[in-house]
């Protein structure tokens, strides 16, 4: 008796039955479901720290799965300031922010739904896609890990 599979077109013949099954319902490869904060560097001492109401600096990468950078502020050396929990970036940013240390870089797996969603943010995010961000925490309102005001000059 052989394998079959039934979609819209109607039965289609299969060798194994489970292998087709587990590639139709794969999800793209480094997609996840839930944020993912990977801490990459922790400052030797943590004075200075991110909490919801603070007006943040930071340094980011963007990208998709696929390696794919579809923004970057190191490259342009002009990090994005913002107040952390207010609703101004993407939710996966607002929430893998929280508690970082000036001078701490992270990393953050995003899913859609915290990030652009089903809609994306065409044309270069994809709906349904998630997003990676090499972050840098460069001050918190207006401080920097040496206690001094940030300046244009210094970022």
């Amino acid at each position: 008796m052989s394998d079959l599979i039934w979609e819209p077109s109607g039965p289609i013949h299969t060798g194994n039955v489970n292998s087709r099954c587990r590639l139709a319902s794969a999800k793209k490869s480094g997609d996840v479901t839930e944020l993912q904060i990977g801490v990459k560097h922790k400052p030797e001492s943590c004075e200075i720290q991110a909490h919801k109401g603070d007006r943040i600096k930071v340094h980011y990468r963007g990208k998709l799965t696929d390696g794919t950078v579809f923004d970057s502020s190191f490259e342009r050396g002009d990090p994005i300031e913002f107040e952390l929990g207010s609703g101004q970036v993407i939710k996966g940013w607002d929430q893998g922010l929280l508690g970082m240390c000036v001078g701490e870089k992270r990393k953050l797996k995003i899913p859609a739904k915290l990030g652009y969603g089903a809609q994306g943010s065409p044309p270069t995010i994809p709906g349904g896609a998630t997003l990676i961000f090499d972050t840098e925490l460069v001050a918190v309102n207006g401080k920097t890990s040496s206690g001094g005001k940030a300046s244009d000059s210094e970022l």
